[in-house]
């Protein structure tokens, strides 16, 4: 099983997509109501869909890996992007840095190298 993508409730599918865009990201689908993205890197896609109410404080927070997370949070910072969180050395051994997009969905950019999917602490096969 593969994970497809990820889709974030949009309140102004517009101010979405030039957020997006602005990003980095590349815009694959376009409609009215909705915008899928491809990443700039790997093979991943997330998209947007129109909605109402925005999402608020749901808890879901959507991670887009960067290994060069310093230098495009600065890039990002320097075209009007503001971050509530600076790229920041986390002890699950992460780092980490985090933004709200127009509809208030919250991402986190990180980079963890060979702690993404083997930290020390790793469940091994047995368990």
């Amino acid at each position: 099983m593969n994970l497809n993508q990820v889709t974030l409730p949009a309140v102004d599918i517009d101010a979405s997509v030039a957020f997006y865009k602005g990003m980095g990201f590349a815009l694959i689908v376009l409609s009215p109501h909705y915008a899928r993205f491809e990443c700039p890197e790997g093979d991943a896609t997330f998209s947007v869909h129109l909605s109402v109410d925005p999402s608020g404080a749901s808890g879901v927070v959507v991670y887009f890996e960067c290994s060069d997370l310093d230098v495009r949070v600065a890039e990002l910072q320097g075209r009007g992007y503001v971050f509530s969180k600076p790229p920041t050395d986390e002890r699950w051994l992460w780092r980490e840095a985090r933004l709200q997009d127009p509809s208030g969905n919250t991402l986190c950019l990180f980079w963890a190298g060979q702690n993404r999917k083997n930290p020390p602490w790793r469940v091994s096969a047995a368990a």
